[in-house]
């Protein structure tokens, strides 16, 4: 009865079918000079952030090693002040790490503010290309969209690159 209701479910549904077509999105982004632009600016960002953190875990470095030298002629107030500044340094760049590289951090955010643009500008141009084609769904092959084969006449990459403006 079940088996009889899906046959039955699935044939009426088949005159339903509609055009499916699929792009390549990462190929269209690595095509769009704003796109690269963004990530070069990005790059720059994160390696700034990153030598900044690697200096204040420089600074924690260079602290201990002078406690350790130190050490020794110090009274028990002077060393637990110095393990307590050491620490102080050391909670400041783990702090500063978090802000710059953790989950919603400002890298995260620099990232959305930069690429939210450029990709909806691509959005956009997929759904005109679609609606323009027919095309009731149009599937991501770079996107974990897996796409096992496609016929050419289905893949609106070169025609998303052409309503962008893109060689």
């Amino acid at each position: 009865m079940i088996r009889a209701l899906v046959a039955l479910l699935a044939v009426s549904l088949w005159g339903f079918a509609q055009k499916v077509g699929f792009v390549d999105s990462q190929a269209l982004l690595e095509r769009m000079p704003e796109y690269k632009a963004a990530e070069q600016e990005i790059e720059r960002i994160t390696q700034q952030w990153q030598k900044e953190i690697d200096d204040l875990y420089a600074r924690v470095e260079q602290l201990f090693q002078q406690y350790r030298e130190q050490e020794p002629l110090m009274s028990p107030e002077m060393k637990r002040r110095k393990q307590d500044e050491i620490e102080a340094e050391e909670r400041k760049a783990r702090e500063l790490q978090r802000k710059r590289f953790g989950p919603n951090g400002d890298l995260f955010k620099q990232r959305e503010e930069k690429m939210k643009p450029i990709l909806d500008r691509l959005q956009q141009a997929i759904q005109a290309v679609a609606q323009e084609k027919k095309f009731a769904i149009v599937l991501d092959r770079s996107a974990g969209g897996v796409v096992l084969y496609g016929e050419n006449a289905y893949d609106l990459t070169d025609a998303v690159a052409a309503k962008l403006g893109l060689r």
